[in-house]
């Protein structure tokens, strides 16, 4: 998703001019050019509309989306790369934003999206765990997944499927651990208390013999001291 916000220069820094900036009803920004030799640029102080960016930041690609951003009657692309929200008031407080090279691939967070009922679940009363929600990917900027879709129709219990299991797309590499967990079908916690207690069960009764069995050794050196 592509959208369009508008930025105009402030003059200075600090908390002060952030607290002008707020009270005037515009969010307080910095801009981020591309990396240079490594290093980041220093950032332009700006300010933005906050209720045309908390839309942009509640549409369905979130932070990852492509921004054309308008500044100086120049515009570039950017990205959101952090966002500080009041806790109790849910108002933005501050913004970074960083221009985006489009030739270049860059690593976002992409959301993971699970589709289908598992046949665990309905055919042998499993439960199915969404464990990783969210993994990262490296891709181009005009390629940026809206979301991972993940089929756990056929999924059995005990079965799982992890990063490295999920389908290849030209357009995106995921690069989160290829072991990590995304989705599998357990039993219900009740169901598992309940195996676990019956695998345990064996065990503590061969714990227990060599005690019967010390006991009647005992008993008979008590019996031959009597005799």
């Amino acid at each position: 998703m592509d959208a369009t916000l508008e930025a105009v220069k402030r003059d200075t820094r600090g908390k002060n001019e952030a607290r002008r900036t707020r009270a005037a009803g515009q969010l307080p920004a910095v801009v981020y050019g591309a990396r240079k030799e490594g290093k980041a640029s220093e950032g332009v102080p700006v300010a933005v509309d906050p209720k045309a960016l908390l839309r942009i930041l509640r549409s369905e690609s979130g932070a990852n989306t492509l921004i054309n951003l308008t500044l100086d009657g120049g515009d570039s692309r950017v990205m959101v790369r952090e966002y500080q929200i009041d806790p109790v008031t849910q108002q933005l407080l501050h913004a970074d934003f960083y221009q985006l090279a489009m030739d270049k691939a860059i690593t976002v967070t992409v959301p993971v999206l699970l589709r289908g009922e598992p046949k665990g679940v309905k055919l042998q009363g499993g439960m199915l765990d969404f464990v990783t929600r969210e993994i990262q990917v490296l891709c181009l900027p005009t390629n940026i997944p809206e979301h991972i879709d993940v089929d756990v129709s056929e999924l059995m219990l005990h079965q799982a499927v992890r990063v490295k299991d999920l389908a290849q797309d030209a357009k995106w590499k995921a690069v989160s651990d290829a072991e990590t967990m995304l989705v599998h079908v357990v039993l219900p916690k009740a169901e598992e208390a309940t195996a676990a207690a019956a695998a345990e069960a064996p065990g503590a009764a061969a714990a227990a013999e060599p005690e019967v069995i010390k006991k009647g050794k005992a008993d008979e050196k008590d019996e031959d001291k009597k005799k």
